[in-house]
């Protein structure tokens, strides 16, 4: 695995600062009513996306995840502009608008969703990954989720099938303490989530979510595992949301002091620390690229803003297969 030096630390701060202010301005153009539907924020859980991508080969790896998608796809090198028209609903998005904000998906990046239904997804990942294998394509499947989805038995019958064929995957739960608003503690008898494993003898672990090198180590590890072609591993990455489970959610279950203590945690910062502390930059270059991510996140929203909507065949054009489908015909002639 690659060093954890100061060119490492500065792409973690560069990345994991736009990131967050990729999120900060989707929330803005939400507020406008720019973005509709559902939005969920990534910020606090930064240090997950950014350990992972250190560890993975993103030109044959694979992503696939839930609604918090946001920072997944623009780890995986979407550009800020195809992910914020993405969630304008917005021709120039990755799914030319019709996805939005829970579905992000980008073949070319190998980013294979954003799912809405919780736990829905699990079952794909291990899909992707058969088809790695059956290939013989070399590639590992990231397959991300919440702490609420490993309450779904899709994700049982998952992990026994993925451990019969022994698939490159690496299930990851971001167990960001909440699933929607409840707490673990309400949903669970073992807070360990990470031990529903061993009833596989799947190798699983916790990890520190809110330190990148911590989760760059332990991602490396078991992708090694799975491109060797010794199976999946489920690691429950512990993190910690700053913002709601939506922006629908006015956050009855928790208080303003928890979250505030968490926020000494924020990732962001103990990157700044240890750039600071090994004197790889000044606070005042920090805060120059800090600025400079917020202007041109602006400029990302004010794309997003500008660009066109699709046009009404489009949907047509990507769900009906059939050329010749009665529907369409239908459609055409009125």
């Amino acid at each position: 695995m690659k060093e954890f030096n100061k060119e490492v630390y500065l792409k973690w701060f560069e990345d994991m600062t736009k990131w967050r202010r990729f999120e900060e301005k989707a929330r803005s153009l939400y507020l406008k009513d720019k973005i509709r539907g559902f939005l969920h924020l990534y910020n606090g859980q930064e240090a997950v996306a950014a350990g992972f991508t250190h560890a993975m080969d993103i030109k044959k790896d694979k992503v696939i995840t839930s609604y918090r998608c946001h920072a997944h796809a623009l780890a995986m090198g979407v550009s800020p502009e195809a992910a914020m028209s993405e969630l304008c609903g917005k021709a120039t998005g990755t799914s030319k608008g019709l996805g939005g904000s829970m579905h992000l998906f980008s073949k070319e990046h190998n980013v294979y969703g954003g799912h809405g239904i919780v736990g829905g997804h699990i079952p794909l990942g291990a899909g992707i990954a058969f088809a790695d294998k059956y290939f013989d394509r070399d590639g590992v499947t990231i397959c991300y989720m919440g702490d609420g989805a490993v309450r779904q038995g899709t994700l049982h019958e998952t992990f026994n099938m993925a451990m019969n064929w022994k698939l490159p995957v690496v299930f990851v739960c971001e167990n960001n303490q909440y699933a929607m608003g409840t707490s673990v503690e309400r949903t669970t008898n073992n807070l360990d989530i990470y031990q529903l494993g061993l009833g596989y003898e799947m190798p699983c672990a916790p990890v520190d979510g809110m330190n990148p090198e911590i989760v760059a180590e332990a991602a490396y590890e078991a992708i090694e595992r799975a491109r060797r072609g010794d199976g999946p591993t489920f690691l429950e990455v512990r993190t910690y949301r700053y913002r709601g489970h939506s922006m629908s959610d006015a956050e009855p279950y928790r208080t303003k002091q928890e979250v505030e203590e968490h926020k000494k945690e924020d990732p962001i910062l103990m990157v700044k620390h240890k750039i600071l502390s090994n004197q790889w930059a000044s606070e005042e270059e920090l805060d120059s690229l800090d600025k400079s991510i917020k202007d041109y996140m602006n400029e990302v929203g004010n794309f997003a803003e500008n660009a066109p909507y699709p046009e009404p065949n489009i949907m047509y054009d990507y769900i009906y297969s059939e050329p010749n489908y009665p529907f369409l015909d239908k459609f055409e002639n009125q």
